[in-house]
């Protein structure tokens, strides 16, 4: 059909495989603060030739100055003279720079191997519990895990116990999944093992203490055991 492609890869970038030009992706965006472990506020952008191509003909106006890809291509140096539209923010950009020092050092593929794992021993434990993921296997994002909140469990009053005796912090569900499910984290220098235990050693302890039809004493030992096999 000849159409472009994009991809959202706000929580993918440095935590699973994204190979841009291999793909042949015309257009993909992300963001600083989840797997590249930096401060928020940059967004990271690609553009094919393909895709610029078609920026440079558009033949409607773009509505927002300040998102015309034109103009900030031009401000990139991207043109017979580099123009002015913005100050860039160049402390968050050092940061960047240094998130990216810690990427190389590590190693993008080794990277990409920390965040299977760690979701891989996350999941183990969870559904040891008897938490079910919402998204089918296949199609789960090592860094997100969207498990299901057990029948008859007060997510608002679980999430506000974790954060204020266990000093952890768990996503709600958004929109119509709002109230189902919790989203638990593993980004970036987030995804650690102590992190790991230390979340499904709370949530353990909380799910039991209110009397949450779920299999206790469980997660840390399925956990464990991945752990050692990796």
């Amino acid at each position: 059909h000849n159409c472009l492609t994009i991809v959202d890869a706000v929580t993918s970038l440095a935590g699973t495989p994204l190979k841009v030009d291999e793909w042949q992706i015309d257009a993909v965006y992300s963001g600083t603060q989840k797997c590249l472990s930096c401060v928020p506020g940059i967004a990271p952008v690609s553009f094919s030739e393909r895709a610029q191509h078609h920026i440079r003909n558009r033949t409607h106006k773009v509505q927002s100055w300040f998102l015309d890809m034109n103009l900030i291509m031009g401000y990139w140096g991207q043109g017979a003279k580099r123009a002015y539209h913005h100050t860039a923010p160049v402390n968050a950009m050092y940061a960047l720079h240094e998130a990216l020092l810690m990427v190389r050092e590590e190693g993008i593929e080794n990277a990409w191997a920390r965040h299977r794992r760690n979701h891989e021993a996350l999941r183990a434990g969870l559904e040891a519990m008897g938490l079910s993921f919402i998204v089918d296997e296949a199609h789960r994002l090592p860094q997100l895990n969207a498990v299901s909140i057990p029948d008859g469990v007060d997510d608002a009053a679980v999430r506000s116990r974790l954060l204020k005796e266990h000093h952890l912090e768990i996503g709600a569900g958004l929109g119509d999944l709002a109230g189902k499910v919790w989203r638990i984290g593993l980004m970036g220098y987030s995804s650690r093992i102590e992190n790991i235990t230390g979340c499904l050693g709370a949530l353990d302890a909380v799910l039991a203490d209110m009397g949450a039809p779920v299999a206790h004493g469980v997660a840390l030992p399925a956990a464990e055991k991945v752990l050692a096999a990796a």
